[in-house]
């Protein structure tokens, strides 16, 4: 009797998975352009990573800051999809004292070079070469994003790809730079 229960449990669980699955990619286009808020506001993990330029960087030099953390790798079609619309949104957040930090997932720092230069991205983009760092954030896929708040809590999270520069998504960042 044990063994039938367990391949019931085991079928609901998997058509279970498959459905929420089929939910999360037809609310796709709606979650495209939201952020979603991190119950009880979690204090975002420091790290310190090497940029591009081999010169170490760490979450906790932005103290006080609102930052947005974009974990991506160069491999992965969504995260191409929004590196324009992300610097694009740098060009604002840079006016407005926001950080943005892109970790790269994985250490081809080549590669990440050149993907850098052809989407012509000038935000400061980290390497996470072991995935140390992006195992201890909540992250479920890439693109994930985060929005630091100014107290250094993780305040939003984004699964999955977006137009960082829509006027929704711009407003809900930078409202919280205000005091």
């Amino acid at each position: 009797m044990t063994g039938i229960i367990k391949k019931i449990l085991c079928g609901a669980t998997g058509i279970f998975s498959v459905l929420m699955v089929s939910w999360m990619l037809a609310g796709n286009a709606l979650a495209q352009q939201s952020i979603q808020p991190m119950p009880g506001l979690p204090a975002a993990k420091d790290f310190r990573l090497k940029n591009l330029d081999g010169e170490f960087v760490s979450l906790s030099d932005f103290k006080g800051r609102v930052v947005m953390i974009n974990f991506w790798a160069t491999w992965c079609p969504p995260c191409r999809k929004e590196m324009p619309s992300m610097q694009r949104a740098w060009e604002v957040y840079q006016k407005n004292n926001v950080m943005m930090l892109a970790v790269h997932i994985g250490g081809d720092v080549d590669e990440i070079w050149s993907f850098v230069s052809e989407f012509n991205l000038d935000f400061p983009v980290l390497i996470d070469a072991d995935s140390k760092v992006s195992n201890a954030w909540p992250i479920l896929g890439i693109p994930t994003s985060f929005i630091i708040d100014k107290q250094g809590r993780i305040a939003y999270r984004a699964i999955g790809g977006r137009e960082w520069d829509s006027p929704e998504l711009l407003d809900q960042v930078l409202s919280l730079t205000k005091p």
